[in-house]
């Protein structure tokens, strides 16, 4: 890789870092009770569970969760399955740094404000919906 294209990476991972510092403070505790951990493509995977079978899994808000270069999801199987949309987000972390932690709610709420849904007409969600696979 060339040196310009080094450095760049670096910024977008410094750029990102507090917010990544976050995601995995966040997911630590998980890991007293089996959560598992990967990289891909660059990306920390935290899976929470082996299998998903875990009842309060079920009473998360979420499938999957992205915190800069860090996403945790429910399990493997599940981040495996959302990689693309979850990436699309890492991506997106890459562009505003710490701002996205304020962006992404405010975009909620001015969808909601304008009598849409938080969370499907959310920019940054329709971005990363749009680079899902569907099989």
């Amino acid at each position: 890789m060339p040196a310009s294209r080094f450095a760049i990476r670096l910024l977008r991972y410094a750029w990102a870092s507090p917010c990544t510092a976050l995601g995995l403070c966040l997911a630590a505790p998980a890991f007293l009770f089996g959560a598992r951990a990967c990289i891909a493509d660059g990306v920390v995977e935290v899976a929470l569970s082996a299998h998903g079978r875990a009842a309060w899994l079920r009473a998360l808000p979420f499938t999957a969760i992205t915190f800069g270069h860090a996403v945790v999801g429910t399990t493997a199987r599940e981040l495996e399955r959302l990689r693309p949309h979850e990436h699309e987000h890492v991506r997106q972390y890459e562009r505003w740094g710490p701002a996205f932690l304020a962006a992404y709610p405010l975009e909620s709420l001015w969808q909601m404000l304008r009598g849409r849904r938080a969370y499907f007409d959310n920019r940054f969600e329709r971005q990363a919906r749009a680079k899902e696979v569907h099989l």
